[in-house]
C-alpha cells in the first residue's frame, strides 16, 4: 500500500525494494503520464493501472483508496526530491530562517517537475472528502522540511511550527502556480517575516487555519487565480 511506498519512480533499482513499492510506483508514473488529459479520478487509476501491465484486482491491492492513494504516493515522492536537493547545503550552517526557506524553494521546485499534473491534482483534493487527505499531505511535507531543518522539538512547539509552515508552503505554491516564481518568493519572504522572531511560531495556528488556507490554496492552484 501507499502508506509504506518507495518515494522514487527508481524503487526497483534498490536493493530490498518489494513488489508492491515497483509496483505503485509504476502506476504512479503512468498516471502522471496520463492525469494531464485524464484528469486526477478513478478512470485516471485504471487506466495507468492498464499501462502499467496491471490488473484491477492488483490496483485494489496496491491502491485501496484508488486516485487518494496516487495522490500521497506523488506528494511523498516530491518530499523525497526535495530532500535530494537539499542535500546540497551545510544545513548546520544556515540559520533557521534560511532552513525554512530553502526547504520550501527546494520543494515548490520538485513540485514543479510535475507541473502538468498539479492542478488536476489540486481540483481532485479540492473535493470535500479529499480535504483531510490534502491537509494531512501538507502536514507530512512541512514535517519532512522541520526534520532535514534539524527540528526536535516534541512540546506544542512540534506541532504550531508544523501548522505554520504547512500554511506557507501550500500558499506559496499556489502563488508559483498562478503568478510564476518571483511573486512565490516574494510571498514566501513575507510570510516568514509575518512569523519572525520565532517566539510567534509558538502561538501556532489553530486547525481550522489551516484547513481554511489549503482550501484557499487549493483553489488558486485549480483556476489558477
Amino acid at each position: 500500500m501507499s502508506e509504506t511506498a518507495e518515494p522514487s519512480s527508481q524503487a526497483s533499482d534498490k536493493p530490498g525494494s518489494s513488489w508492491a513499492d515497483t509496483a505503485e510506483q509504476r502506476v504512479l508514473d503512468e498516471a502522471l503520464r496520463l492525469a494531464p488529459k485524464a484528469g486526477w479520478n478513478a478512470g485516471l487509476v485504471s487506466r495507468a493501472l492498464a499501462a502499467a501491465g496491471l490488473s484491477e484486482a492488483e490496483g485494489q491491492l496496491l491502491l485501496p483508496e484508488g486516485a487518494r492513494d496516487l495522490a500521497a504516493l506523488l506528494s511523498r515522492r516530491h518530499d523525497a526530491a526535495a530532500l535530494d536537493r537539499l542535500k546540497a547545503f551545510d544545513v548546520a550552517a544556515l540559520k533557521i530562517r534560511q532552513r525554512i526557506r530553502e526547504g520550501v524553494v527546494a520543494r515548490l521546485d520538485a513540485a514543479q517537475e510535475h507541473a502538468d499534473v498539479l492542478r488536476p491534482l489540486a481540483a481532485f483534493l479540492a473535493f470535500p472528502t479529499n480535504l483531510a487527505l490534502a491537509v494531512r499531505l501538507t502536514w507530512e511535507s512541512a514535517d519532512v522540511l522541520w526534520r532535514w531543518a534539524g527540528d526536535t522539538a516534541t512540546d506544542e512547539n512540534h506541532y504550531s511550527k508544523r501548522a505554520i509552515l504547512s500554511g506557507i508552503l501550500v500558499s506559496t505554491l499556489a502563488v508559483d502556480m498562478a503568478s510564476g516564481r518571483a511573486s512565490a518568493l516574494s510571498h514566501l519572504d513575507a510570510r516568514i517575516d509575518n512569523v519572525m522572531a520565532f517566539e510567534k511560531w509558538k502561538a501556532g495556528l489553530k486547525p481550522m487555519d489551516l484547513a481554511s488556507e489549503v482550501v484557499s490554496a487549493l483553489a488558486r492552484m485549480r483556476y489558477g487565480k
